[in-house]
C-alpha cells in the first residue's frame, strides 16, 4: 500500500493536502506497484523514499511535459511528494494525464493536466498561461516529451529516408523545446531563479540505424542546454540534460522476449530490473525511479551550482 503523510496541520488550516512549504511523505511497501500481464501499472506512485535532505522544492510550481508517459508519471510523483505543485502535459494520452493527476491529489498533493502539442507553438503559449493562472508562474520545467523513435524492422539507407519520417522528430525534440523554453523563461527570469531539465536518451552515445533522426534531435537538446547553461546562469537558472538507458517502461517490455515476460508478470519496476539484471556486472536497465531520483536533484534547490551537464542514466553502459 502506498499512503501520503503531512506535518501536522494548523487549526486555521484551509483546504486539505499539504500546504505551500511542506514536504509530503510517500510510504511504501515492498509489494507495491505490481505488474499485471507484463504490463506496468504506472499509475500507483514509484519507490520514493523519504528523503534525508530538503530538496527545497516544496511550494514551486513544476511543468513537465509527456507527463502521461511511464517516466513522466513517475517525474509527477516524485515531485509531489516533495511538495511541488505539478502541471501534467498531455498530448493524446488525456485519460492516462488525468489518472497521474488524480493519484497525486487523492494522495494530498497539487495537480492539473493541461493539453500540449510540442508542433504547436500556440498551444505550447497557451499551456503555460494555464499553469500561470493557477499557480502564478513556473519554476522548474522537464521537458520530456518527445517524438516517438520508429526503428524500422528493414533498415533504409540514409539516403533512402524520406523526409516525412526527418521531420517529425526534428519539429518536436528540437523546435518544441525551443519553443517551450521560451515560454518558461519569463517566469524564471523574474523570480530570478529557475531550473530546466531535458529527458534525453542514452542511445545517442552510440547511434541507432534506423532511428537518425530521433538520436540527431536528442543530440541537438545536448547542444541547446549546454548553451542555454551558459546564457542563462547569471539569471539563477540551471540546465541539465539526463539521458536515461533502456528503463522498464511500457515500450520496454513490449519488446521484451516472450519468455521472459512470462518471467516478469505482476513484479514491480524495481523487481523487473533487478531480474533482467541479474548476473550482469554492470546492470544497464533502469527503473522509472532511477531516472526519477536524478531530475529530482538537478531540479531542486540542492542543486546550487551544476549546470550544462549531460549525466547517463544506465548502470555503467
Amino acid at each position: 500500500m502506498c499512503t501520503l503523510t503531512a506535518p501536522p496541520r494548523r487549526p486555521d488550516d484551509g483546504a486539505a493536502g499539504p500546504r505551500r512549504g511542506d514536504r509530503a511523505r510517500f510510504e511504501h511497501s515492498a509489494s507495491e506497484a505490481p505488474y499485471r500481464d507484463c504490463t506496468p501499472n504506472l499509475f500507483v506512485p514509484p519507490t520514493v523514499r523519504e528523503w534525508s535532505m530538503d530538496l527545497g522544492l516544496a511550494g514551486k510550481v513544476v511543468l513537465i511535459t509527456g507527463g502521461s508517459g511511464s517516466i513522466g508519471a513517475h517525474l509527477a510523483r516524485a515531485f509531489a511528494a516533495e511538495g511541488a505543485s505539478v502541471a501534467i502535459t498531455y498530448h493524446r494520452n488525456e485519460d492516462g494525464a488525468r489518472q497521474v493527476a488524480d493519484d497525486v491529489r487523492r494522495l494530498g498533493g497539487r495537480a492539473i493536466t493541461v493539453r500540449y502539442d510540442l508542433t504547436d507553438r500556440a498551444c505550447i503559449r497557451a499551456a503555460f498561461d494555464t499553469v500561470a493562472a493557477e499557480w502564478g508562474g513556473v519554476d522548474v520545467l522537464v521537458v520530456n516529451a518527445s517524438a516517438i523513435p520508429g526503428t524500422k524492422v528493414e533498415p533504409v539507407a540514409f539516403e533512402d529516408v524520406p523526409v516525412e519520417e526527418w521531420q517529425p522528430s526534428l519539429r518536436a525534440d528540437v523546435e518544441g523545446s525551443f519553443h517551450t523554453v521560451q515560454a518558461a523563461l519569463p517566469w524564471m527570469k523574474k523570480q530570478g531563479w529557475g531550473r530546466i531539465v531535458f529527458v534525453s536518451a542514452n542511445i545517442v552515445q552510440r547511434g541507432a540505424t534506423g532511428d537518425e533522426a530521433f538520436v540527431a534531435s536528442k543530440m541537438a537538446l545536448h547542444g541547446l542546454s549546454r548553451t542555454l547553461a551558459t546564457e542563462l546562469a547569471p539569471e539563477g537558472i540551471l540546465v541539465n540534460v539526463v539521458a536515461p538507458g533502456p528503463t522498464v517502461t511500457r515500450g520496454f517490455l513490449a519488446r521484451v522476449p516472450e519468455e521472459f515476460q512470462r518471467q516478469l508478470d505482476g513484479k514491480s519496476p524495481e523487481e523487473v530490473k533487478r531480474i533482467l539484471n541479474k548476473g550482469k556486472s554492470a546492470g544497464h536497465i533502469s527503473s522509472p525511479g532511477d531516472v526519477a531520483g536524478l531530475v529530482l536533484y538537478f531540479a531542486s534547490a540542492v542543486n546550487g551550482n551544476v549546470t550544462g551537464s549531460v549525466v547517463h542514466v544506465a548502470g555503467g553502459k
